[in-house]
């Protein structure tokens, strides 16, 4: 027998074990890639739940200012889905109506004082929390917060029972002290959240280079805590714009602001009116957004 006859069984295992490994190194790399596309296919359901979540939560959260608008928008005094048409006659007759129009203005002014005060008052109590670390701190806090906690008709009637024993009657500074109250709260913490990742470096090197403490608290400090500041005052104006049970117990005949003269219209009325002074309302709120936007730009603070 020849030599190459000799070897030729060896040769034939080698070939046979590198066919085998061949064939199995493809089957690897074809289940490597089938992993990624099984990966994505258990993936996909996930997705899925989660945009429907996504989806159904902001259809809760929308869904009674779409039914509003279409009340407001709707000619019949009633409401009917689907409408029989689009119509303004409810907005005319909103801002048609005098009461209407003096509780929307009082509101407004109301609303201005409040965020005024609340602001001040929030801004200048969370920076001395935050910095001056008074003895009992934590108690201090716990009590401006805690207006967030009690429900409001009970503010309200702690302040008119206030207001009684006072013999003070019932002033507009006192409605406006009920409106910051409630309202402090939210400039206390959106200022608090900011001043917690604050970099007191920042206000040391003003310092170090000259700056006096009010240039510095101006030029530096104020600056970066603007975000929160701006963030609790927009609440704040919210939050007065539509109070409703403080302001039952502290408005006092003909200077009743909009939640109320809507509430006593509803006790003799009820039409497309309601809708229209809540769209308005609503509008009110995005327009005090979109202002303090254009004006002190909240984009470059969103991440905060």
């Amino acid at each position: 027998m020849s030599p190459a006859a000799q070897h030729t069984p060896s040769q034939q295992l080698s070939r046979e074990l590198a066919a085998a490994g061949s064939t199995s190194g493809t089957r690897n790399s074809a289940n490597v890639q089938r992993r990624p596309s099984a990966a994505r296919k258990r993936t996909r359901p996930g997705r899925v739940l989660y945009l429907a979540v996504n989806i159904a939560v902001l259809t809760f959260l929308l869904a009674p200012i779409a039914i509003v608008v279409v009340f407001a928008l709707n000619p019949t005094p009633f409401i009917q889905f689907p409408p029989v048409g689009v119509s303004l006659r409810w907005f005319h007759k909103f801002f048609a109506a005098r009461d209407f129009m003096h509780a929307l203005g009082f509101s407004l002014e109301v609303a201005a004082l409040t965020t005024s005060c609340a602001t001040l008052l929030g801004g200048c109590a969370a920076l001395a929390i935050a910095r001056g670390n008074p003895p009992g701190a934590r108690v201090v806090l716990a009590i401006m917060l805690s207006p967030l906690m009690l429900p409001a008709i009970l503010t309200g009637l702690a302040l008119f029972q206030t207001y009684v024993l006072l013999d003070v009657g019932r002033p507009l500074w006192g409605l406006v002290a009920g409106h910051t109250l409630v309202t402090i709260p939210y400039v206390v913490r959106t200022t608090l959240a900011v001043l917690h990742n604050f970099d007191l470096r920042l206000e040391e090197a003003a310092r170090n280079l000259g700056a006096s403490p009010s240039r510095t608290f101006f030029e530096v400090t104020l600056p970066l805590v603007k975000p929160g500041v701006l963030a609790g005052a927009i609440f704040a104006f919210i939050v007065s714009f539509d109070q409703f049970p403080v302001s039952l117990f502290l408005v006092s005949p003909g200077n009743e602001t909009l939640p109320i003269t809507l509430f006593n219209y509803l006790k003799f009325d009820l039409d497309g009116t309601i809708g229209a002074a809540s769209v308005v309302s609503i509008l009110l709120a995005l327009l005090v957004v979109i202002a303090l936007d254009r004006t002190v730009g909240l984009r470059a603070y969103v991440k905060l």
